[in-house]
């Protein structure tokens, strides 16, 4: 590591390069192509930053790409390399589409030494000669196992073939899928593989549980969750539909949520992301699409609204939870049916999933007795005579005191209010009448 990166990384309270730091810098410093495999939240950014940017010359034109699968993670992770780029004097620019096209032009005529972005635009602007990649000596795909996938492979492949041809590839991804292990073919370069999942150790105790709650009242659960002290959620969501429902009614109803897709515009999607980690709203209702490889310090809770379809849908969303050693709790809602095809799909894995009920404002894992049942009931009567209470001491309270006079005919009139009279609405012709018949009368005397 430079001596630049040493201090930093300590004044940023890390202790030690996590596993897959540690295994990929050697090579990469070394012009090595690598595959970097390691769990979500092990410090993945970091660990293809340091070794790439320890290569780049200052004022010498852009020589690094990062591809991301989203916009926010886009601007994340230039965030991250921005923050290690200015000690050695690096300039950052993030591409990311749904942004001003002429403002990311503007900003590439400073010739950046570090560009990220997502596949798409980046192409764009390398197909309109904004971008120039002649001078490119290193390609990074993070969260390679989505970008290689459909339509994007191509992208991907186009921007590759763009570079010189002895350009320096680095995939990152905390699963593994088969075309991960085909990058020679579809790369033309020989690529390290270097797995560290099951040596990685900075994943904090994640329980995964299993909520039945029918589809019709999913959003009511939601609601009840938020009684907890201190709990906020990141919500899957399979359609963006389902979603807009959700987020619409808990807008009226006022609760404390709000969603992100990746049909709303960028300024719309950052405040979104920025009040939910500082804590401004509570629930965070998105789509794998708009949430991947977000790093949310200290989330306390992941819920998926809907369940995945995909082994790897689950890992990455229960990823985002349980992050550098913290606790986290992963909850999923379903039905009976739909909580059994849940633990058919990650029999192979070693998720351990346990039925989770809702009593007493707690999640507990012990389904609740008769007796427990009654009891919290007795605790929301009492609450609510309590209440009641509170109520009638403050009408009590506008009463006279006993020395007071106070008339019967009033009192009965202050504790019988009639219902049946109404206030009587004065006719906004009423004037004009009795003028008119004034003079109709004048005109008769005369």
């Amino acid at each position: 590591m430079l001596k630049q990166f040493e201090k930093h990384f300590t004044d940023l309270g890390y202790q030690a390069p996590t596993a897959i730091q540690t295994a990929v810098y050697d090579a990469m410093v070394g012009d090595k192509n690598v595959l970097g495999l390691a769990p979500t939240g092990s410090g993945k950014t970091v660990a293809f930053t340091l070794p790439a940017l320890a290569n780049l010359l200052p004022g010498d034109g852009t020589q690094l790409i990062v591809l991301e699968p989203s916009q926010e993670l886009a601007i994340q992770t230039s965030r991250v390399m921005r923050d290690w780029g200015k000690l050695l004097d690096l300039q950052v620019v993030a591409l990311t589409g749904g942004a001003n096209v002429k403002r990311q032009t503007e900003r590439l005529k400073k010739r950046p030494e570090i560009v990220v972005g997502t596949p798409g635009r980046v192409l764009n602007l390398v197909n309109d000669r904004k971008l120039k990649l002649h001078l490119v000596s290193m390609l990074i795909v993070d969260e390679a196992d989505d970008l290689l996938t459909g339509d994007t492979l191509d992208t991907v492949r186009e921007i590759a073939q763009a570079t010189p041809a002895d350009v320096q590839l680095g995939f990152f991804s905390a699963t593994d899928t088969p075309i991960l292990h085909e990058l020679d073919k579809w790369f033309g370069q020989d690529v390290e593989r270097v797995d560290v999942r099951d040596q990685d150790n900075t994943q904090g105790e994640v329980r995964h549980g299993l909520l039945q709650v029918g589809m019709n009242k999913r959003d009511q659960m939601l609601k009840r969750l938020l009684a907890m002290p201190n709990f906020r959620a990141l919500v899957f969501f399979k359609q963006s539909s389902t979603l807009r429902k959700t987020a619409t009614r808990f807008y009226h109803d006022h609760v404390s949520a709000a969603g992100l897709t990746s049909d709303l515009r960028q300024v719309q999607r950052e405040k979104a992301l920025q009040d939910f980690r500082q804590g401004r709203i509570r629930l965070l209702l998105t789509t794998d699409v708009a949430a991947r490889g977000l790093d949310i310090p200290k989330l306390p809770a992941v819920i998926n609204y809907d369940l995945p379809d995909k082994v790897n849908e689950y890992v990455h969303r229960v990823g985002r939870t349980g992050r550098m050693g913290e606790p986290g709790q992963v909850i999923s809602l379903g039905d009976d049916h739909d909580l059994r095809d849940l633990k058919r799909l990650l029999k192979d894995t070693d998720y351990d999933l346990v039925p989770l009920y809702f009593s007493g404002r707690t999640l507990t894992t012990e389904r609740p007795t008769a007796a427990t049942v009654k009891a919290n009931e007795t605790a929301k009567a009492e609450r609510t005579a309590t209440t009641s209470a509170a109520g009638q001491t403050s009408v009590t309270a506008a009463v006279p005191k006993s020395g007071a006079k106070v008339s019967v005919k009033a009192a009965a009139k202050a504790e019988t209010p009639n219902p049946s009279k109404k206030k009587k609405h004065k006719n906004r012709h009423t004037k004009n009448k009795g003028m008119r018949k004034k003079w109709r009368d004048h005109d008769a005397q005369n």
